[in-house]
């Protein structure tokens, strides 16, 4: 099945299947490139700005 046929199909998915379509796909990528997936549920640290007094203070004074 080419991929001009799967197109429309895939436009009638609901949104939750579109995005389990994407996991699905990017899994298979990675198997093929041997790349290593975090397993699924892992927690990830993610920085934010928020508390980042020193860094607001560097960024200020780089603006001035």
């Amino acid at each position: 099945m080419s991929l001009t046929e799967l197109l429309p199909a895939i436009h009638a998915l609901p949104r939750a299947d579109k995005l389990r379509l994407m996991q699905v796909l990017v899994a298979e990528i990675a198997n093929e490139e041997a790349i290593a997936l975090p397993p699924p549920g892992m927690a990830h640290t993610i920085w934010t700005p928020y508390d980042a007094y020193d860094a607001a203070a560097t960024l200020l004074h780089v603006l001035n």
